[in-house]
């Protein structure tokens, strides 16, 4: 079937520049089109990037293709077009043959020890067979592995490192040696420093991230992804936990307590952010624009943070960062300037993915 071809118009970001926009063949055109049906008229952004989703995860561990593909609905009907899975227990490999589900690239399964992580959510193993495990996951994945950098003990009662730094070394290395990119849960500080020492790529959540931590992200090019939404649940898990580990309810509210300044540190020192909503893991999918919100509520400025969930982040992933002649047609329209008001990221007035929209699906 032909798609036809349809016009836009209007402000196309980061510039602004007022245009009208064509898709033709699943590509962006400036050229003009006769005969073009005009679509839409609003504020044109480059398509949503969730950097931190969980496609196929929810709690218990992973949801049949059923559930997979409403959690990708529900992600692309909120503007997201494109998803940096984080870790999920789900082969999710056939998202990439569905035209009218969002782009994904897959971590494969988080990578943790053994009994130190939630159940049924990732490959446990111990320091000998990290190297190994990452291996088959780098191989399993498209270009990313996720590594668990620290979680509770139980032995110790607290928040510890997951794996000793010679493991953590070894196993960023074959990463790095196989083409992979590697992100790393971290809430507290002892596991960031061996992880940054290795050369990893990109931290998650990031709560106990020192100034010379924030220092060593910035000299070698280290993203954040902050997940303030998640973070901002620490208070459950220090109640859950206060009885049994009040060591770990202790490092876990000072946490809580210093994330806005981290958060604002790393901002301010030059670390790259993006936006992640922890979908599938510790909230619904869908809701970006909440993260995108939380964030800005922190107190980073509306445009950067929109940035930081679009163009910005494609470019980090190795997507076009804007809306050039010839790319790829993934783009949200809204009804008003996002950066002045970023609430209308909630009701996308259009949204158009590989050239097609809603009534294409």
């Amino acid at each position: 079937m032909t798609t036809p071809v349809l016009r836009f118009s209007g402000p196309v970001l980061p510039d602004g520049d007022v245009r009208d926009l064509y898709v033709v063949d699943g590509r962006v055109t400036y050229e003009h089109q006769s005969g073009a049906d005009t679509a839409a008229e609003g504020w044109i952004v480059p398509g949503l990037v969730d950097a931190h989703n969980h496609l196929g995860l929810e709690d218990g561990g992973a949801v049949d293709d059923a559930e997979t593909e409403r959690q990708a609905v529900a992600d692309r009907d909120n503007g997201v077009l494109l998803l940096r899975d984080c870790g999920s227990p789900a082969d999710t490999r056939w998202v990439h043959d569905r035209d009218d589900l969002p782009r994904l690239i897959r971590a494969g399964r988080h990578i943790a020890r053994t009994r130190r992580y939630l159940r049924d959510y990732g490959v446990e193993v111990e320091p000998e067979a990290l190297v190994d495990t990452v291996v088959h996951e780098a191989a399993a994945g498209d270009g990313w592995i996720k590594l668990v950098g620290d979680w509770i003990s139980r032995e110790a009662g607290d928040l510890t490192p997951s794996f000793p730094d010679d493991a953590v070394s070894a196993a960023i290395g074959t990463a790095h040696a196989l083409g992979a990119r590697v992100t790393a849960h971290c809430f507290g500080s002892t596991s960031l420093s061996p992880l940054l020492d290795a050369g990893i790529d990109c931290i998650e959540h990031g709560t106990g991230l020192q100034e010379q931590q924030v220092e060593q992200m910035v000299a070698n090019g280290v993203a954040l992804v902050p997940t303030v939404l998640q973070t901002d649940k620490f208070p459950e898990y220090v109640a859950a936990a206060r009885e049994k580990f009040p060591a770990y309810a202790s490092t876990m509210e000072a946490l809580h307590r210093s994330r806005r300044d981290v958060l604002m540190a790393a901002y301010d020192a030059g670390v790259d952010l993006y936006v992640g909503s922890d979908g599938g893991g510790s909230t619904r999918h869908g809701c970006l624009h909440e993260e995108i919100l939380a964030m800005a509520a922190m107190g980073l400025p509306a445009d950067y943070v929109l940035g930081a969930a679009s163009w910005r982040a494609r470019a980090w992933l190795g997507w076009n960062p804007g809306l050039a002649e010839g790319d790829p047609a993934d783009f949200v329209v809204y009804p008003a300037n996002p950066v002045e008001d970023l609430t209308v990221l909630a009701e996308p007035s259009y949204v158009v993915l590989r050239g097609r929209t809603r009534r294409d699906w």
